[in-house]
Formats: C-alpha cells, structure tokens, sequence
C-alpha cells in the first residue's frame, strides 16, 4: 500500500528528468496564457526562432487590461489596445486557440478554463498569473509562472521546478450562517500568516471542503498563494466529476468512465503522508475582513483593529506600517468603517454562484448614498447565465453597476481604479498598497456577501444582520 498525496503521484507522473540543478524537469499539461505576461515570452521565441512545441495545449484569453464599461474597439487606452493586437497577432502567427471579447467564452482566465472543462484533475497547470492556484480545487497542481517561464512552456511544454512539501489542511465542520469560503481561506491565512506556506503545496481537506462546491473550493484554493503557498488543492471527488461532466473540453461516453477512474486513482491516499498538517473547526470561523495591507491582517467582522501588544514582534513593524496606510486606529472596531467603493467580483469571487448568493442581499435594498458598487461578472458565460436568472436586474435596481467581464478593480490594469484615499469593500484577493489603482487607495478584502452589507450600509458591516 503507498503513501502517497495527490501531489507526490502527480508530480512523478508530469516528470520528465532531473536537471543539474536538482530541480524537476516538470511537463505542463495545459498552458493559459492572457495579454499582460505573454507579450514579451512571444518576443523572446521569436528572437530565437523558436515555435511553440505543443500550440493544442496553450489556451489564451483577454482579462487584465480590458474595460469593463466600454470594450468598443479600438480602446481608448492605447497601451491596452497594443497589448490586445499583440494577443491577436501571436495567437494567430502560432496557432493558439484563443477567446477573444465576444467569443461568448472570453473572461478571467482562472474563470473560463474550468466552466469550459479545461481544468482537469491530475493535471499540471501553468499561466503567467500568480492566481493559477484556483485550478487546484479540481485536483490539478497549478502554478503561476514569471514572463521567462512562460516563454520556456511555449517553447519546450516544461518548466524547472524544486519540489514542494506538502501541508494538509483540515478544516471540520459546518460554516455558520453568513461565513463563506472567503472567510474561510481568510482565516487560515491570518491564522498561519503570509509566508506560512513559503515551499509548501497545500492540501484542504475535511468536512467542510467536502461540503464545498466547485466554486467554493476555487475560491480557496485561489488565495493560497497569498498564504505564500505555491499552490493549493481538494482532491477530486463526485463534486469535481459532477462539475465537469458535460463540459466543452470534459472527456465524453467511454472517455469519461476511463477517465473517472484515473482521476479516483490520483487522490491522496488515506494513508499518505503530510510534512505538516494543521486543523481547523468551521463553528469558529466568523465574517472575516482585511484591516491592513496584506491578506494575512484580517478580522473577524466584530472585533476590533488589532493592537501592537496583542501581536508577534515579528508583525509589528508592518502593523504599524498599516495603521499608518489604512487611517485606522489600534483597538477600533472595523465594522463601521466608512466605505467609497463595493466591488464584487474577480478571479476570487466573479463566478456565478459568488454573485447568486450576493443578489439574495441586494435583493429589496439599496446602495447607500455616496457610495460607488459595482459588479463584473468573471466571463462572458457567467454574465448570460447571471442574466439569464435577473440577476443584473436585482443588483441594477439596488443601485450597483452591472458591467462587461474582466479582472476590473481587482488590479489597476483597467480604467476600474480608486480615485485617491478611497476605501474600498472588495471581494478580489489582494490588499496590497496601490493594488486598486490608487497610490493612497485603501483595500478591505472581504466576501461578495459582506460587499453587499457595506454597500447598503455605508459601512463595513456584518452580513449576519442581513440574514
């Protein structure tokens, strides 16, 4: 009997050799590329009159740079509208396959691979985006990769790699009413810090993931990067294969059962063994917001900004930095909090399930006075099956913008950007200082649902008095 984790069996599967280094020569499986990191990759092969080995196994999108208001063409940014001709033309010049705007399957790249059943359990995985840790939550081991990786998959289908150790997250359970997966991966990283996972793959496990649905579980899986992971997944189970069936790209009649049974046979064993394993109880996990500039300073919604004192030596200096940057002060609650802009959606949180559960809040309420909500749907498909249900209708009535998909203020790639010291209730994954465009913009990370509570109140506020 082995011991083994998904990870170990899907690694020695995908390993082609042992360089000198000592790293693993890693065969990728499937490639997604976007038009912000492969531009110059696509220069580099050209330079040295190189093709792409494998152009079946690279799949491109536009997600980061597009406008989410007004995607007429040309777009009014020159910069973007090069990088989009760009994304054209090597798609084109290499035989890529490529979903443009109004393909009906363009979106975030994190989002489309999986609703179009390219993500695939025992899979590896590899885009020049450092969120390619969602694809994990299919059973794939997923890296986000630099420009010059992203030029050696184009080149040889392979990237030099240093084995990860393995940690296993439990987490039991059921979550209470009003906490969702993005509290829950919130929590795990506040509790074990952003650099807690530096050379680990994580694995989540227990009750409460087996409880998840797919969407939950990217959503996960996408921030393990920000616990400083390099990548993180769920083992495939009845869930994953419900998901998949059917699906563009998903395996068809006896393809299917062949490949049901290889994807079973992938899953960690049950005796496997972890490099580290740590356990969380879902009845403890409350509404979690960010309060400072790293997903690791995060809250619970009722508690109050925490102290210098209360902390590791090691958290203070960037504590202080924090409080300085957000305009909070220690021992404040956070609830409360004024807020300029909602944002909902993202690679984190844009998927249709994510804006479902948001409309149940938005639903008979209305965006407060003075305060600027938007939502953007993850793809084309999720916003013709989000409108499909009304869903535009619900958030447009109750004040919000219902816009065209792409990554929008997630980052500050697009014209979606905080004007000066905004703050803004956002369901993106990241809090980082000028992360939403504006050098002095401030970031509260928090679920599509608790987005909703602070854009009707005004304020941050606990999505549990909604209910």
């Amino acid at each position: 009997m082995s011991a083994r984790t998904l990870f170990d069996k899907v690694w020695d599967l995908h390993t082609v050799g042992t360089l000198p280094s000592g790293q693993t020569q890693l065969f990728i499986g499937l490639h997604l590329i976007h038009e912000v990191t492969s531009p110059q990759a696509f220069a580099m092969l050209r330079e040295r009159g190189l093709k792409v080995l494998y152009p079946d196994r690279t799949v491109a999108t536009v997600d980061h740079i597009v406008p989410t208001d007004n995607q007429a063409r040309p777009f009014v940014d020159t910069l973007a509208e090069e990088m989009m001709q760009e994304l054209e033309k090597n798609c084109k010049d290499f035989g890529i396959r490529f979903y443009n705007i109004g393909s009906g399957s363009q979106g975030i790249v994190h989002v489309i691979a999986p609703e179009l059943g390219l993500t695939q359990p025992g899979m590896t995985i590899a885009c020049g985006d450092s969120h390619t840790s969602t694809h994990g939550a299919f059973g794939a081991i997923a890296f986000g990769i630099g420009t010059s990786q992203v030029r050696d998959v184009l080149a040889s289908q392979t990237l030099a790699l240093s084995k990860l150790k393995v940690r296993k997250i439990e987490v039991n359970g059921k979550l209470p009413p009003g906490v969702y997966a993005k509290d829950v991966i919130l929590h795990i990283i506040r509790t074990l810090g952003v650099k807690g996972g530096v050379g680990y793959a994580y694995e989540f496990a227990g009750t409460t993931f087996l409880a998840m649905s797919m969407e939950e579980r990217m959503t996960v899986c996408n921030m393990a990067i920000e616990g400083g992971a390099r990548c993180g997944y769920v083992n495939p189970d009845e869930v994953t294969f419900e998901y998949l069936k059917g699906r563009d790209f998903a395996p068809k009649g006896e393809e299917w059962d062949k490949a049901m049974d290889w994807w079973k046979s992938i899953r960690s064993d049950e005796d496997a063994v972890y490099d580290d394993v740590v356990t969380f109880d879902a009845a403890q996990i409350a509404p979690t917001v960010t309060w400072g500039i790293t997903p690791g300073q995060g809250i619970a919604v009722n508690e109050v900004v925490p102290t210098p004192d209360s902390m590791p030596e090691t958290e203070r200096a960037i504590a202080q930095e924090a409080y300085r940057y957000m305009q909070l002060t220690p021992g404040t609650p956070i609830q409360g909090t004024k807020v300029d802009v909602c944002f909902i959606g993202s690679c984190t949180n844009g998927r249709l399930t994510d804006l479902q559960e948001a409309a149940k809040f938005a639903k008979g309420r209305h965006v407060a006075e003075g305060v600027k909500a938007f939502v953007v749907p993850g793809s084309e498909r999720v916003k013709k099956d989000a409108e499909a249900e009304g869903l535009d209708k619900i958030f447009t009535e109750a004040g919000f913008e219902w816009r065209e998909p792409g990554c929008s203020m997630c980052l500050a790639m697009n014209p979606d950007k905080l004007q000066g010291d905004q703050i803004s209730a956002s369901s993106s994954n990241r809090n980082f200082k000028g992360r939403q465009g504006s050098a002095t913009g401030r970031t509260l990370l928090m679920s599509p649902a608790m987005v909703v509570a602070a854009a009707v109140k005004g304020e941050v506020a606990d999505v549990r008095e909604l209910l």
